[in-house]
């Protein structure tokens, strides 16, 4: 009560990620602390010049920076409306929920289909493809193929075929005890 009688009541907001073309990647809900009052933190939104804390309402309810952030949108001048739009500064957007792992992320994010709500709901993801065009052109072209294996594991299975050095040199493969220094 006392908090609401000075305007020291956390304020709450919606967090938009990132803002595409007709697309709003939504984090979510968040309050931030009415300091030093309700109305200097009001004007700072309205202003988009708001830098402090965001307490996100899930997720832990981390604490995160404003700079990560878009937009930070007072919860009454957002509106979510059915079929995963919403009604903001005049005007309808379809919206990406942001998962948590994407609220750090500091590139940009592509909307995808999420598999798991169907019914043409979208999940934002970290858009990989700068980093994919940088790994092919510093990639030697004379290697092809490139693959993934451990760094002590030879080209060949050791249950399918003999190594070559151990054919040829006729050795008999390691015994089960030799990683003991046990003697026979």
């Amino acid at each position: 009560m006392l908090k609401q009688l000075f305007g020291k009541q956390p304020i709450d907001i919606w967090v938009i990620k990132q803002v595409d073309h007709d697309l709003l990647h939504l984090c979510g809900r968040a309050t931030l602390p009415a300091k030093p009052n309700r109305k200097a933190v009001m004007t700072a939104l309205s202003d988009s010049r708001y830098t402090g804390p965001v307490r996100m309402a899930t997720g832990g309810r981390a604490v995160l920076n404003a700079r990560l952030f878009e937009a930070l949108v007072p919860l009454d001048e957002l509106q979510l409306l059915p079929d995963n739009r919403a009604r903001w500064q005049g005007r309808d957007w379809q919206i990406a929920q942001v998962p948590q792992r994407c609220w750090l992320f500091e590139g940009r994010l592509v909307a995808q289909p999420d598999p798991l709500n169907g019914g043409g709901a979208l999940v934002s993801a970290e858009d990989v493809t700068d980093i994919l065009r940088q790994v092919k052109q510093e990639m030697p072209h004379h290697l092809g193929r490139v693959v993934f294996r451990p760094e002590n594991q030879s080209e060949e299975h050791p249950l399918l075929a003999p190594r070559r050095e151990e054919q040829r040199l006729r050795l008999r493969p390691k015994q089960a005890r030799e990683w003991r220094h046990d003697r026979d």
